[in-house]
């Protein structure tokens, strides 16, 4: 069965003290569904989120990763260095790393091989631009970032991965796609999954949507059968709009 997964990517917000407030706000919400919770903070934080929030719900995750296990890569953070603390799942692939850092399909499908080499669970995400979508080539791009950056994988490894469909004309934009064009789209990404690896693996990967979740529209998009949670930019840096998102399954 699907896990519902609820993510905060905070991105590059929040210095140690600004982690510890909000993190001590998160502990004091309720949580009345059952979907999984998870906080990305950035690495400089890492370690004390991990060590505040070791015995709660609440996984500590990280925004990125390199490909390489060590090396001349000033700057970077490995798979292993990420274990070493207790992180255990890591975002790749985000829009924003592919518009400003310029990582490619090709680089993507090299940092998922290390994240699955080192035990990690990846969320991994793809989506298109506006002029995709206003051009009517949404599910072409979607199928080929999907295909490129992860076909080469055996079924057994999408047990540790996980979807995250985030158009980017809908990101950090205040706009949103309407639950149906969601579902629709999540639907896609399923048949797709499912073309290549069998209706088992396309029925057990977790899908998520990422693009201006609220808590005013997250039980709408959460509501569709393919959608199984969210990856929450802006929404997650507040506890209460976060875990009202949580509560909306």
């Amino acid at each position: 069965m699907r896990k519902n997964i609820v993510a905060g990517n905070w991105k590059m917000n929040n210095d140690l003290a600004q982690t510890e407030t909000l993190i001590t706000a998160l502990k004091k919400q309720s949580k009345t569904s059952d979907a999984e919770v998870m906080i990305a903070p950035t690495y400089t934080n890492l370690w004390q989120a991990f060590q505040t929030l070791r015995d709660s719900d609440i996984e500590v995750i990280a925004q990125n990763m390199h490909f390489a296990e060590n090396g001349a890569y000033t700057g970077e953070i490995s798979a292993s260095m990420l274990k070493s603390i207790g992180i255990s799942t890591v975002i790749l692939g985000h829009s924003e790393r592919r518009a400003y850092f310029n990582e490619t399909d090709e680089s993507l499908a090299k940092k998922v091989d290390a994240a699955l080499e080192n035990n990690m669970r990846t969320i991994f995400c793809f989506g298109e631009e506006l002029s995709d979508r206003k051009a009517g080539n949404e599910e072409a791009v979607v199928e080929s970032q999907i295909k490129n950056a992860l076909f080469h994988l055996e079924a057994d490894a999408f047990k540790n991965i996980v979807l995250a469909y985030e158009p980017v004309w809908a990101i950090g934009t205040g706009e949103t796609a309407s639950p149906e064009q969601a579902q629709d789209m999540h639907a896609f990404i399923r048949k797709t999954l499912a073309n290549k690896y069998g209706n088992d693996v396309a029925n057990s990967v977790s899908i998520l949507y990422g693009g201006s979740v609220k808590p005013n529209n997250a039980q709408e998009i959460f509501g569709k059968p393919d959608v199984d949670g969210g990856l929450i930019g802006g929404a997650s840096l507040k506890a209460e709009d976060f875990y009202a998102i949580v509560n909306a399954f």
